[in-house]
């Protein structure tokens, strides 16, 4: 079976959506028409990000808060318009300077665009944690790593998304892997919501946090699970 390390697979995702997913990716996340199942996977990225969102304090002034993989930034956006100091990395330099074009200028200044890994210690402190997204392509041991490395600069909640393991996504994900390496994205790594508990509990950082309120979108292709962390 084939195994990667967290830096193995952040290079891969970095090629795929720096280079081949870019121009899919902007209309995807714009207001572009796009086909049947692209407006499932929107559909479901927007109920997913309004999730998110409404587990924040509708009041972010005085609030530090990291957008971990913000992509275009449309998260990012709204945690500034709540009074956020919003920092939005992404791996993807293309995706981030996208995402700094489509700032609205009466952000400018609010939300401080950086590309790179999101478990950078440069980037500070924060209150809040977003990671829409982002560890989904990670197995769920280097996932909770990178969750730990996250709460140990994180004073509040830490909400993200994981691939809950179902039968179809599963499938899909088989299909995915006999395609051309030179197509294929980084495929899912599908996890379990009790496996990323138990190992929560035996890290030295995240055995002071406790699981918060969970949430799944399911739209079409879209299958994503919402999860809560909060220090004790």
């Amino acid at each position: 079976m084939e195994t990667t390390t967290y830096a193995d697979r952040r290079g891969q995702i970095q090629n795929y959506f720096d280079r081949t997913a870019v121009a899919a990716w902007a209309t995807l996340t714009s207001d572009a028409p796009v086909g049947r199942i692209r407006t499932t996977v929107r559909a479901g990225r927007n109920q997913m990000r309004n999730t998110l969102l409404s587990w924040l304090p509708e009041d972010l002034h005085g609030r530090r808060i990291l957008d971990a993989g913000c992509g275009t930034g449309a998260l990012a956006v709204e945690a500034a318009r709540r009074g956020a100091e919003v920092v939005a990395i992404d791996l993807s330099p293309t995706l981030v300077n996208l995402a700094r074009d489509r700032l609205p200028t009466d952000l400018r200044g609010t939300v401080d665009f950086h590309s790179g890994d999101m478990l950078d210690e440069k980037l500070g402190r924060f209150d809040h944690v977003v990671a829409m997204d982002s560890i989904i392509h990670y197995d769920t041991t280097d996932a909770v790593k990178a969750l730990s490395q996250l709460a140990e600069r994180t004073s509040t909640s830490i909400v993200f998304t994981y691939a809950p393991r179902t039968p179809l996504l599963a499938t899909m994900i088989a299909i995915g892997r006999l395609l051309p390496r030179g197509d294929r994205a980084p495929w899912l790594e599908p996890m379990a919501k009790d496996k990323i508990l138990s190992l929560m509990v035996q890290d030295k950082t995240l055995n002071a946090w406790q699981a918060g309120r969970t949430q799944r979108v399911s739209s079409g292709f879209y299958k994503s699970q919402a999860l809560e962390l909060k220090k004790s």
